[in-house]
């Protein structure tokens, strides 16, 4: 029996994920934060934006998250490329991360690239 493996999401911002990013592949895990626009109970279909740059999220396989629109949630799961290009993270983890400071994080995740670039 082949077991399948999980790869850890990797950290990204909404303004990275664009078709020319090296992470806008069809099932990639990914990581990333934003704040909740819409959300809808019928399709189970989340809208989280930063700035101008906005993302899908399917949460139909999380269980006891309770969302609310305005509040900040960060997202693990793998990325689905429709047929018009357009990405829809399937969440297979979403936690809330209300009070986090989103600039101080975005200067974190860039200091922390700019490390992983030099030791490589």
């Amino acid at each position: 029996m082949a077991s399948s493996v999980i790869t850890s999401g990797a950290l990204v911002l909404l303004e990275d994920l664009h078709p020319s990013s090296p992470h806008f592949k069809q099932g990639t895990s990914l990581r990333v934060t934003g704040k909740l626009q819409e959300y809808s109970v019928e399709t189970a279909i989340a809208m989280v934006v930063d700035g101008s740059a906005k993302l899908k999220i399917n949460t139909e396989h999380l269980r006891n998250l309770s969302l609310r629109i305005g509040s900040f949630y960060q997202f693990i799961g793998e990325l689905l490329i429709q047929p018009d290009n357009e990405a829809i993270l399937q969440a297979r983890v979403g936690r809330n991360v209300d009070g986090i400071n989103l600039d101080l994080y975005c200067q974190s995740l860039q200091l922390l690239r700019q490390f992983q670039a030099d030791h490589q």
